[in-house]
């Protein structure tokens, strides 16, 4: 998932933060608030226009801190069979056989392996499985804001993007030929625990 478009620490994705390899000794441990977060993608159809669609059941964790933003991890995991392209018909043929598969491959995660940048932005390296497959992948991350929120709890945000290559993870059903490369924005929001 690659650039984005607002101000301080990475994600995610996301949608999403980064778990690499130095321990989280100071940062503070969030859950992702689905109702404030989304997975969202953009595909070439048949070159002629662009599809996009998003991920609406996905759940994670992250860790962060401001101050050590090296020690900061991410994982979402995403039901596969929650794709929403606004059209029935066209969600029932990406969840078979020719797309996602969801019934033998219901879920995708990422898991963040490292970060580089500092407290505004930078890049989470991790590993994405999708439809069976494993592969690295790095997301252009930048933090959207932290602080406290009205019912008493402490919240941070983050913006990541990334381009991935479909057919590297099986995905290979004819759309044309610009329609390898798939785009996901991810903007995720985390509840400190």
């Amino acid at each position: 998932m690659r650039s984005s478009r607002f101000s301080r620490p990475p994600l995610p994705a996301l949608v999403l933060m980064t778990a690499l390899g130095a321990p989280a000794a100071h940062a503070a441990d969030y859950v992702v608030d689905l109702s404030h977060a989304f997975i969202q993608f953009r595909i070439s159809h048949l070159g002629y226009s662009v599809l996009a669609g998003r991920f609406n059941d996905f759940s994670g964790q992250f860790a962060w801190d401001s101050e050590n933003p090296q020690a900061s991890t991410i994982e979402i995991t995403v039901n596969t069979a929650s794709i929403d392209t606004n059209w029935a018909e066209r969600d029932k043929h990406i969840r078979g056989d020719d797309f996602l598969d969801v019934g033998q491959y219901p879920q995708a995660s990422f898991k963040s392996t490292g970060f580089t940048g500092d407290a505004q932005s930078g890049q989470i390296s991790g590993t994405l499985t999708l439809h069976g497959v494993t592969k690295p992948v790095t997301l252009d991350v930048r933090a959207v804001g932290e602080g406290e929120d009205p019912w008493g709890g402490y919240r941070a945000g983050f913006a990541g993007t990334t381009t991935i290559d479909r057919t590297e993870f099986g995905i290979s059903y004819n759309l044309g030929p610009t329609a390898n490369t798939m785009e996901f924005d991810l903007f995720i929001e985390g509840i400190r625990q």
